[in-house]
Protein backbone atom coordinates (compact mmCIF):
# COMPACT_ATOMS: atom_id res chain seq x y z
CA UNK A 1 0.00 0.00 0.00
CA UNK A 2 2.80 2.37 0.92
CA UNK A 3 4.58 1.63 -2.36
CA UNK A 4 1.36 2.32 -4.27
CA UNK A 5 0.82 5.67 -2.51
CA UNK A 6 4.42 6.65 -3.10
CA UNK A 7 4.03 5.88 -6.80
CA UNK A 8 0.89 8.02 -7.01
CA UNK A 9 2.61 10.88 -5.21
CA UNK A 10 5.55 10.64 -7.61
CA UNK A 11 3.20 10.87 -10.60
CA UNK A 12 1.41 13.87 -9.11
CA UNK A 13 4.68 15.65 -8.47
CA UNK A 14 5.84 14.98 -12.00
CA UNK A 15 2.56 16.35 -13.39
CA UNK A 16 2.80 19.47 -11.22
CA UNK A 17 6.40 20.01 -12.25
CA UNK A 18 5.47 19.66 -15.91
CA UNK A 19 2.60 22.12 -15.49
CA UNK A 20 4.90 24.62 -13.80
CA UNK A 21 7.47 24.31 -16.54
CA UNK A 22 4.78 24.82 -19.19
CA UNK A 23 3.47 27.86 -17.34
CA UNK A 24 6.86 29.53 -17.50
CA UNK A 25 7.70 28.37 -21.02
CA UNK A 26 7.71 31.41 -23.33
CA UNK A 27 5.03 31.53 -26.02
CA UNK A 28 6.00 31.44 -29.68
CA UNK A 29 5.65 34.62 -31.72
CA UNK A 30 2.38 33.60 -33.35
CA UNK A 31 0.68 33.03 -30.01
CA UNK A 32 2.10 36.28 -28.65
CA UNK A 33 0.48 38.16 -31.54
CA UNK A 34 -2.85 36.45 -30.93
CA UNK A 35 -2.67 37.18 -27.20
CA UNK A 36 -1.97 40.89 -27.62
CA UNK A 37 -4.58 41.09 -30.42
CA UNK A 38 -2.46 43.25 -32.72
CA UNK A 39 -0.32 42.44 -35.77
CA UNK A 40 2.45 45.03 -36.22
CA UNK A 41 3.25 45.58 -39.88
CA UNK A 42 5.91 47.74 -41.53
CA UNK A 43 4.83 49.14 -44.88
CA UNK A 44 5.32 52.15 -47.13
CA UNK A 45 3.04 54.57 -48.91
CA UNK A 46 2.95 53.63 -52.58
CA UNK A 47 0.28 52.81 -55.18
CA UNK A 48 1.55 49.22 -55.22
CA UNK A 49 1.34 48.75 -51.46
CA UNK A 50 -0.64 51.08 -49.19
CA UNK A 51 -2.29 54.46 -49.60
CA UNK A 52 -5.07 56.50 -48.06
CA UNK A 53 -8.08 57.94 -49.87
CA UNK A 54 -10.75 60.26 -48.46
CA UNK A 55 -12.95 57.17 -47.97
CA UNK A 56 -10.37 54.82 -46.45
CA UNK A 57 -7.21 52.83 -47.02
CA UNK A 58 -6.35 50.78 -50.09
CA UNK A 59 -3.49 48.94 -51.74
CA UNK A 60 -2.49 45.37 -52.47
CA UNK A 61 -0.42 45.05 -49.30
CA UNK A 62 -3.21 46.66 -47.25
CA UNK A 63 -5.71 44.09 -48.46
CA UNK A 64 -3.32 41.16 -48.00
CA UNK A 65 -2.37 42.21 -44.47
CA UNK A 66 -5.99 42.64 -43.44
CA UNK A 67 -6.84 39.20 -44.79
CA UNK A 68 -3.99 37.72 -42.79
CA UNK A 69 -5.02 39.59 -39.64
CA UNK A 70 -8.58 38.34 -40.06
CA UNK A 71 -7.20 34.81 -40.29
CA UNK A 72 -5.42 35.32 -36.96
CA UNK A 73 -8.36 37.10 -35.36
CA UNK A 74 -6.37 40.26 -34.57
CA UNK A 75 -6.25 43.93 -35.54
CA UNK A 76 -3.50 45.59 -37.59
CA UNK A 77 -1.11 48.34 -36.62
CA UNK A 78 0.58 49.76 -39.72
CA UNK A 79 3.98 51.37 -39.17
CA UNK A 80 5.31 53.78 -41.83
CA UNK A 81 9.06 54.47 -41.48
CA UNK A 82 10.39 57.70 -42.94
CA UNK A 83 12.56 55.92 -45.50
CA UNK A 84 12.63 52.53 -47.19
CA UNK A 85 16.12 51.98 -45.79
CA UNK A 86 14.76 52.46 -42.27
CA UNK A 87 11.93 50.03 -42.99
CA UNK A 88 14.42 47.30 -43.91
CA UNK A 89 16.53 48.05 -40.82
CA UNK A 90 13.51 47.83 -38.52
CA UNK A 91 12.43 44.40 -39.76
CA UNK A 92 15.95 43.00 -39.44
CA UNK A 93 15.92 44.18 -35.81
CA UNK A 94 12.51 42.67 -35.08
CA UNK A 95 10.80 46.03 -34.52
CA UNK A 96 7.61 44.64 -36.11
CA UNK A 97 6.10 41.26 -36.88
CA UNK A 98 6.09 41.55 -40.67
CA UNK A 99 7.29 43.92 -43.38
CA UNK A 100 4.68 44.00 -46.14
CA UNK A 101 5.94 46.70 -48.44
CA UNK A 102 6.45 45.29 -51.92
CA UNK A 103 9.97 44.17 -50.99
CA UNK A 104 12.07 42.57 -53.69
CA UNK A 105 13.77 39.40 -52.53
CA UNK A 106 17.46 39.86 -53.33
CA UNK A 107 20.44 37.73 -52.33
CA UNK A 108 21.84 40.48 -50.14
CA UNK A 109 18.54 41.00 -48.32
CA UNK A 110 18.07 37.27 -47.74
CA UNK A 111 21.23 37.37 -45.61
CA UNK A 112 19.62 39.90 -43.28
CA UNK A 113 15.95 38.89 -43.18
CA UNK A 114 13.63 35.94 -43.66
CA UNK A 115 11.36 36.03 -46.74
CA UNK A 116 8.07 34.15 -47.01
CA UNK A 117 6.97 32.62 -50.30
CA UNK A 118 6.61 35.17 -53.15
CA UNK A 119 3.18 36.47 -54.15
CA UNK A 120 4.25 38.47 -57.21
CA UNK A 121 7.16 38.71 -59.67
CA UNK A 122 8.48 41.93 -61.20
CA UNK A 123 11.34 43.15 -63.32
CA UNK A 124 13.31 46.33 -62.78
CA UNK A 125 12.90 48.64 -65.75
CA UNK A 126 14.93 51.56 -67.03
CA UNK A 127 12.78 54.63 -67.73
CA UNK A 128 13.61 57.58 -70.00
CA UNK A 129 12.01 60.84 -71.16
CA UNK A 130 9.91 60.60 -74.33
CA UNK A 131 11.72 63.59 -75.90
CA UNK A 132 14.96 61.61 -76.00
CA UNK A 133 16.09 58.74 -78.16
CA UNK A 134 15.27 55.39 -76.63
CA UNK A 135 18.40 53.85 -75.06
CA UNK A 136 19.05 50.31 -76.23
CA UNK A 137 21.87 49.37 -73.90
CA UNK A 138 23.53 50.57 -70.71
CA UNK A 139 26.34 52.32 -72.57
CA UNK A 140 23.73 54.74 -73.98
CA UNK A 141 23.28 56.24 -70.50
CA UNK A 142 26.69 57.91 -70.30
CA UNK A 143 25.51 61.29 -71.57
CA UNK A 144 22.52 61.67 -69.25
CA UNK A 145 21.61 61.90 -65.57
CA UNK A 146 20.55 58.62 -64.02
CA UNK A 147 19.09 58.96 -60.53
CA UNK A 148 18.11 56.12 -58.16
CA UNK A 149 16.56 55.88 -54.72
CA UNK A 150 19.23 55.23 -52.10
CA UNK A 151 19.66 51.72 -50.68
CA UNK A 152 17.06 50.00 -52.86
CA UNK A 153 17.27 46.87 -54.97
CA UNK A 154 17.81 49.22 -57.94
CA UNK A 155 21.13 50.41 -56.55
CA UNK A 156 22.08 46.78 -55.84
CA UNK A 157 21.33 45.90 -59.46
CA UNK A 158 23.36 48.78 -60.88
CA UNK A 159 26.25 48.05 -58.56
CA UNK A 160 26.34 44.53 -59.99
CA UNK A 161 25.98 45.82 -63.56
CA UNK A 162 28.84 48.25 -63.02
CA UNK A 163 31.31 45.36 -62.79
CA UNK A 164 30.88 44.68 -66.49
CA UNK A 165 30.09 48.32 -67.35
CA UNK A 166 32.74 50.37 -65.46
CA UNK A 167 31.66 53.64 -67.13
CA UNK A 168 28.19 53.31 -65.63
CA UNK A 169 27.43 55.98 -63.00
CA UNK A 170 24.41 57.35 -61.19
CA UNK A 171 23.19 59.70 -58.49
CA UNK A 172 21.35 58.48 -55.39
CA UNK A 173 18.48 60.32 -53.72
CA UNK A 174 17.74 59.77 -50.03
CA UNK A 175 14.75 62.13 -49.89
CA UNK A 176 12.44 61.06 -52.75
CA UNK A 177 11.00 57.63 -53.43
CA UNK A 178 10.57 56.08 -56.87
CA UNK A 179 7.35 58.03 -57.46
CA UNK A 180 9.20 61.29 -56.84
CA UNK A 181 11.98 60.37 -59.27
CA UNK A 182 9.44 59.40 -61.93
CA UNK A 183 7.87 62.82 -61.48
CA UNK A 184 11.28 64.46 -62.01
CA UNK A 185 11.77 62.37 -65.13
CA UNK A 186 8.36 63.30 -66.50
CA UNK A 187 9.19 66.97 -65.90
CA UNK A 188 12.48 66.58 -67.77
CA UNK A 189 14.63 67.33 -64.72
CA UNK A 190 16.53 64.04 -64.96
CA UNK A 191 17.14 61.77 -67.94
CA UNK A 192 16.75 58.28 -66.51
CA UNK A 193 15.52 56.41 -63.48
CA UNK A 194 14.43 52.88 -62.60
CA UNK A 195 11.09 51.49 -61.50
CA UNK A 196 9.72 48.08 -60.67
CA UNK A 197 7.46 46.85 -63.46
CA UNK A 198 4.37 46.64 -61.24
CA UNK A 199 4.83 50.24 -60.11
CA UNK A 200 5.23 51.70 -63.59
CA UNK A 201 2.30 49.59 -64.78
CA UNK A 202 0.07 51.37 -62.26
CA UNK A 203 1.29 54.93 -62.80
CA UNK A 204 2.52 55.01 -66.40
CA UNK A 205 -0.86 56.38 -67.53
CA UNK A 206 -0.36 59.45 -65.36
CA UNK A 207 3.03 60.41 -66.80
CA UNK A 208 2.80 60.93 -70.58
CA UNK A 209 6.49 61.85 -70.95
CA UNK A 210 7.82 58.69 -69.31
CA UNK A 211 8.72 55.69 -71.48
CA UNK A 212 10.10 52.23 -70.69
CA UNK A 213 13.46 51.46 -72.31
CA UNK A 214 14.23 47.87 -71.26
CA UNK A 215 14.43 45.47 -68.33
CA UNK A 216 17.63 45.65 -66.31
CA UNK A 217 16.91 42.52 -64.28
CA UNK A 218 15.52 39.05 -64.58
CA UNK A 219 12.10 38.44 -62.97
CA UNK A 220 12.45 39.04 -59.23
CA UNK A 221 10.16 37.79 -56.45
CA UNK A 222 8.18 40.11 -54.18
CA UNK A 223 7.47 38.77 -50.69
CA UNK A 224 6.81 39.63 -47.06
CA UNK A 225 9.92 39.88 -44.90
CA UNK A 226 10.40 38.80 -41.29
CA UNK A 227 13.30 38.97 -38.89
CA UNK A 228 15.68 35.99 -38.83
CA UNK A 229 15.45 33.97 -35.59
CA UNK A 230 14.81 30.44 -34.35
CA UNK A 231 11.05 30.98 -33.90
CA UNK A 232 9.39 30.06 -37.20
CA UNK A 233 5.77 30.14 -36.00
CA UNK A 234 4.72 33.40 -37.69
CA UNK A 235 6.83 32.61 -40.76
CA UNK A 236 5.11 29.23 -41.16
CA UNK A 237 1.67 30.79 -40.73
CA UNK A 238 2.42 33.43 -43.39
CA UNK A 239 3.43 30.70 -45.83
CA UNK A 240 0.25 28.72 -45.11
CA UNK A 241 -1.75 31.90 -45.70
CA UNK A 242 -0.23 32.57 -49.11
CA UNK A 243 -0.63 28.92 -50.11
CA UNK A 244 -4.33 29.17 -49.25
CA UNK A 245 -5.05 32.41 -51.11
CA UNK A 246 -3.20 31.14 -54.17
CA UNK A 247 -5.17 27.90 -54.12
CA UNK A 248 -8.58 29.57 -53.78
CA UNK A 249 -7.69 32.35 -56.28
CA UNK A 250 -8.14 35.19 -53.78
CA UNK A 251 -4.65 36.41 -54.71
CA UNK A 252 -5.61 36.40 -58.41
CA UNK A 253 -8.69 38.46 -57.59
CA UNK A 254 -6.65 41.02 -55.68
CA UNK A 255 -4.06 41.31 -58.44
CA UNK A 256 -6.86 41.80 -60.96
CA UNK A 257 -8.41 44.47 -58.80
CA UNK A 258 -5.27 46.59 -58.84
CA UNK A 259 -3.68 45.66 -62.16
CA UNK A 260 -6.37 44.10 -64.35
CA UNK A 261 -7.39 47.28 -66.16
CA UNK A 262 -4.17 49.28 -66.23
CA UNK A 263 -3.18 48.51 -69.83
CA UNK A 264 -6.57 49.03 -71.48
CA UNK A 265 -5.81 52.46 -72.98
CA UNK A 266 -3.04 53.02 -75.49
CA UNK A 267 -0.99 56.23 -75.60
CA UNK A 268 -3.26 57.86 -78.20
CA UNK A 269 -6.43 57.22 -76.20
CA UNK A 270 -4.70 58.40 -73.05
CA UNK A 271 -3.64 61.69 -74.63
CA UNK A 272 -7.06 62.22 -76.21
CA UNK A 273 -8.73 61.70 -72.84
CA UNK A 274 -6.42 64.23 -71.20
CA UNK A 275 -7.27 66.77 -73.87
CA UNK A 276 -11.01 66.20 -73.38
CA UNK A 277 -10.60 66.66 -69.62
CA UNK A 278 -9.40 70.17 -70.41
CA UNK A 279 -11.72 71.01 -73.30
CA UNK A 280 -15.01 69.19 -72.58
CA UNK A 281 -15.29 68.14 -68.96
CA UNK A 282 -15.57 71.66 -67.41
CA UNK A 283 -18.88 72.13 -69.22
CA UNK A 284 -20.44 69.09 -67.54
CA UNK A 285 -18.52 68.58 -64.30
CA UNK A 286 -21.05 70.38 -62.08
CA UNK A 287 -23.85 68.23 -63.56
CA UNK A 288 -21.93 65.06 -62.72
CA UNK A 289 -21.26 66.38 -59.21
CA UNK A 290 -24.94 67.22 -58.61
CA UNK A 291 -26.11 63.80 -59.77
CA UNK A 292 -23.43 62.05 -57.73
CA UNK A 293 -24.43 63.91 -54.59
CA UNK A 294 -28.10 62.99 -55.00
CA UNK A 295 -27.39 59.29 -55.52
CA UNK A 296 -24.33 59.00 -53.25
CA UNK A 297 -21.82 58.04 -55.93
CA UNK A 298 -18.42 59.39 -56.98
CA UNK A 299 -18.92 61.99 -59.70
CA UNK A 300 -15.70 60.84 -61.38
CA UNK A 301 -17.15 57.38 -61.82
CA UNK A 302 -20.19 58.91 -63.51
CA UNK A 303 -17.95 61.08 -65.67
CA UNK A 304 -15.92 58.01 -66.66
CA UNK A 305 -19.10 56.25 -67.78
CA UNK A 306 -20.18 59.37 -69.66
CA UNK A 307 -16.85 59.53 -71.44
CA UNK A 308 -16.96 55.87 -72.40
CA UNK A 309 -20.47 56.36 -73.76
CA UNK A 310 -20.18 59.64 -75.66
CA UNK A 311 -16.76 61.25 -75.07
CA UNK A 312 -18.76 63.92 -73.21
CA UNK A 313 -20.89 64.95 -76.16
CA UNK A 314 -24.66 65.49 -76.16
CA UNK A 315 -25.42 65.36 -79.87
CA UNK A 316 -24.47 61.71 -80.43
CA UNK A 317 -26.54 58.62 -81.11
CA UNK A 318 -26.05 55.08 -82.33
CA UNK A 319 -27.78 52.71 -84.70
CA UNK A 320 -29.24 50.85 -81.73
CA UNK A 321 -31.27 53.88 -80.66
CA UNK A 322 -29.24 55.10 -77.68
CA UNK A 323 -28.37 58.76 -77.54
CA UNK A 324 -27.14 61.62 -75.38
CA UNK A 325 -24.14 62.07 -73.13
CA UNK A 326 -24.99 58.90 -71.15
CA UNK A 327 -26.31 57.08 -74.27
CA UNK A 328 -29.68 56.10 -72.83
CA UNK A 329 -32.25 53.99 -74.72
CA UNK A 330 -35.77 55.30 -75.27
CA UNK A 331 -37.19 52.50 -73.12
CA UNK A 332 -34.88 53.44 -70.26
CA UNK A 333 -35.74 57.11 -70.70
CA UNK A 334 -39.45 56.29 -70.44
CA UNK A 335 -38.81 54.13 -67.37
CA UNK A 336 -36.91 56.78 -65.42
CA UNK A 337 -38.84 59.78 -66.70
CA UNK A 338 -36.40 61.49 -69.09
CA UNK A 339 -38.15 63.74 -71.59
CA UNK A 340 -35.14 64.87 -73.64
CA UNK A 341 -32.13 62.56 -73.92
CA UNK A 342 -30.19 65.28 -75.75
CA UNK A 343 -30.37 67.48 -72.66
CA UNK A 344 -27.12 67.00 -70.73
CA UNK A 345 -28.66 67.60 -67.32
CA UNK A 346 -31.50 65.13 -67.88
CA UNK A 347 -29.20 62.54 -69.45
CA UNK A 348 -26.65 62.65 -66.63
CA UNK A 349 -29.27 62.57 -63.90
CA UNK A 350 -31.15 59.77 -65.64
CA UNK A 351 -28.03 57.74 -66.31
CA UNK A 352 -27.00 58.10 -62.66
CA UNK A 353 -30.43 56.99 -61.46
CA UNK A 354 -30.27 53.97 -63.77
CA UNK A 355 -26.76 53.02 -62.56
CA UNK A 356 -27.84 53.33 -58.92
CA UNK A 357 -30.75 51.02 -59.66
CA UNK A 358 -28.37 48.52 -61.26
CA UNK A 359 -26.10 48.63 -58.18
CA UNK A 360 -29.05 47.98 -55.88
CA UNK A 361 -30.06 44.98 -57.99
CA UNK A 362 -26.71 43.26 -57.44
CA UNK A 363 -26.70 40.92 -54.44
CA UNK A 364 -25.35 42.47 -51.25
CA UNK A 365 -23.26 39.30 -50.89
CA UNK A 366 -21.14 40.56 -53.78
CA UNK A 367 -18.30 42.60 -52.25
CA UNK A 368 -17.12 45.95 -53.52
CA UNK A 369 -15.66 46.93 -55.87
CA UNK A 370 -17.00 43.88 -57.76
CA UNK A 371 -20.58 44.97 -57.12
CA UNK A 372 -19.98 48.27 -58.89
CA UNK A 373 -18.21 46.61 -61.84
CA UNK A 374 -21.17 44.20 -62.20
CA UNK A 375 -23.59 47.13 -62.16
CA UNK A 376 -21.63 48.93 -64.87
CA UNK A 377 -21.54 45.74 -66.97
CA UNK A 378 -25.33 45.48 -66.55
CA UNK A 379 -25.62 49.14 -67.60
CA UNK A 380 -24.03 48.05 -70.88
CA UNK A 381 -25.28 44.53 -71.62
CA UNK A 382 -28.35 44.30 -69.39
CA UNK A 383 -28.94 42.65 -66.05
CA UNK A 384 -30.38 39.48 -67.61
CA UNK A 385 -27.28 38.69 -69.67
CA UNK A 386 -25.04 39.49 -66.72
CA UNK A 387 -27.00 37.00 -64.64
CA UNK A 388 -26.55 34.40 -67.39
CA UNK A 389 -22.79 34.91 -67.22
CA UNK A 390 -22.83 34.55 -63.44
CA UNK A 391 -24.74 31.27 -63.70
CA UNK A 392 -22.23 30.01 -66.27
CA UNK A 393 -19.46 31.02 -63.88
CA UNK A 394 -21.02 28.96 -61.10
CA UNK A 395 -21.46 25.95 -63.41
CA UNK A 396 -17.77 26.15 -64.30
CA UNK A 397 -16.75 26.19 -60.62
CA UNK A 398 -15.90 29.89 -60.63
CA UNK A 399 -17.10 32.52 -58.16
CA UNK A 400 -20.12 34.42 -59.52
CA UNK A 401 -19.53 37.20 -56.98
CA UNK A 402 -16.08 38.06 -58.39
CA UNK A 403 -15.63 40.26 -61.45
CA UNK A 404 -12.39 38.43 -62.31
CA UNK A 405 -14.29 35.15 -62.73
CA UNK A 406 -17.41 36.52 -64.41
CA UNK A 407 -15.55 38.63 -66.97
CA UNK A 408 -13.96 35.41 -68.26
CA UNK A 409 -17.42 33.94 -68.94
CA UNK A 410 -19.19 36.98 -70.41
CA UNK A 411 -17.56 36.50 -73.86
CA UNK A 412 -18.93 32.93 -73.92
CA UNK A 413 -22.40 34.42 -74.47
CA UNK A 414 -21.38 34.85 -78.11
CA UNK A 415 -20.91 31.10 -78.57
CA UNK A 416 -23.93 28.86 -79.23
CA UNK A 417 -22.44 26.07 -77.14
CA UNK A 418 -22.78 28.33 -74.12
CA UNK A 419 -25.61 30.80 -74.78
CA UNK A 420 -27.89 27.85 -75.62
CA UNK A 421 -27.56 26.89 -71.94
CA UNK A 422 -28.72 30.28 -70.72
CA UNK A 423 -32.16 31.77 -70.15
CA UNK A 424 -31.63 34.89 -72.25
CA UNK A 425 -29.55 33.58 -75.14
CA UNK A 426 -27.00 35.34 -77.32
CA UNK A 427 -25.19 38.51 -76.22
CA UNK A 428 -22.04 40.33 -77.31
CA UNK A 429 -20.51 39.49 -73.96
CA UNK A 430 -17.02 40.68 -74.80
CA UNK A 431 -18.29 44.27 -75.09
CA UNK A 432 -19.23 44.78 -71.39
CA UNK A 433 -15.80 43.46 -70.39
CA UNK A 434 -14.04 46.08 -72.51
CA UNK A 435 -16.61 48.64 -71.37
CA UNK A 436 -15.94 48.09 -67.67
CA UNK A 437 -12.17 47.95 -68.02
CA UNK A 438 -12.10 51.20 -70.02
CA UNK A 439 -14.26 52.92 -67.41
CA UNK A 440 -11.94 51.74 -64.65
CA UNK A 441 -9.02 53.30 -66.54
CA UNK A 442 -10.84 56.60 -67.14
CA UNK A 443 -11.89 56.64 -63.49
CA UNK A 444 -8.28 56.23 -62.32
CA UNK A 445 -7.13 59.04 -64.61
CA UNK A 446 -9.88 61.36 -63.39
CA UNK A 447 -8.91 60.68 -59.79
CA UNK A 448 -5.29 61.43 -60.59
CA UNK A 449 -6.29 64.64 -62.40
CA UNK A 450 -8.58 65.94 -59.65
CA UNK A 451 -6.81 64.78 -56.49
CA UNK A 452 -3.09 64.87 -57.18
CA UNK A 453 -2.15 68.51 -57.01
CA UNK A 454 1.51 67.82 -56.25
CA UNK A 455 2.90 64.47 -57.50
CA UNK A 456 6.26 65.27 -55.87
CA UNK A 457 4.93 64.40 -52.45
CA UNK A 458 5.64 60.84 -51.41
CA UNK A 459 2.00 59.99 -50.98
CA UNK A 460 0.82 61.38 -54.29
CA UNK A 461 -1.45 58.38 -54.77
CA UNK A 462 -2.78 58.53 -51.21
CA UNK A 463 -5.94 60.23 -52.36
CA UNK A 464 -6.99 57.54 -54.82
CA UNK A 465 -10.42 56.52 -53.51
CA UNK A 466 -11.87 53.09 -53.07
CA UNK A 467 -15.20 51.88 -54.37
CA UNK A 468 -16.94 52.14 -51.97
CA UNK A 469 -15.29 53.22 -48.68
CA UNK A 470 -14.04 50.55 -46.30
CA UNK A 471 -15.06 46.89 -46.57
CA UNK A 472 -12.71 46.51 -49.51
CA UNK A 473 -10.59 43.63 -48.28
CA UNK A 474 -11.51 40.30 -49.80
CA UNK A 475 -12.30 37.30 -47.62
CA UNK A 476 -10.67 33.97 -48.37
CA UNK A 477 -13.88 32.22 -47.37
CA UNK A 478 -16.34 34.39 -49.32
CA UNK A 479 -19.38 32.26 -50.24
CA UNK A 480 -20.22 31.71 -53.89
CA UNK A 481 -23.76 33.02 -53.62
Amino acid sequence: MLKRNAFIITLLCAALLSACNNAFEPQNKLNQIKERGVLRVLTRIDPTTYYQSPEGFNGLEYDLVNLFAKRLGVKVEFIIPSTFDDLLWQITKGKADIAAAGITMTQQRQKAMHFAQPYQYITEQLLYHARDKKPKQLSDLQNGILELVKNTSHTETFTALQQSNPMLSWLTNDELDSNGLIYLLNAGLIDYTVSDSNQIELIHRFYPNVEIAFDISEPLPIAWALSRDDDSSIYDEVNHFFSDIKHNHTLDQLLDRYYGHTSRLDDYENCKFREHIRSRLPKYQSLFETAAKEYQLDWRLLAAIGYQESHWQTDVSSGTGVKGIMMITQDTADLIGIENRDNAKQSIMGGTQYLKHRIEQISVETPEPDRTWFAIAAYNVGAAHLEDARILTLKQKGNPNKWLDVKKRLPLLREQKWFSQTKNGFARGDEPVIYVENIRSYYDLLIWHTETSNPMKKNAMDERPALPPENNALSIDTPLL
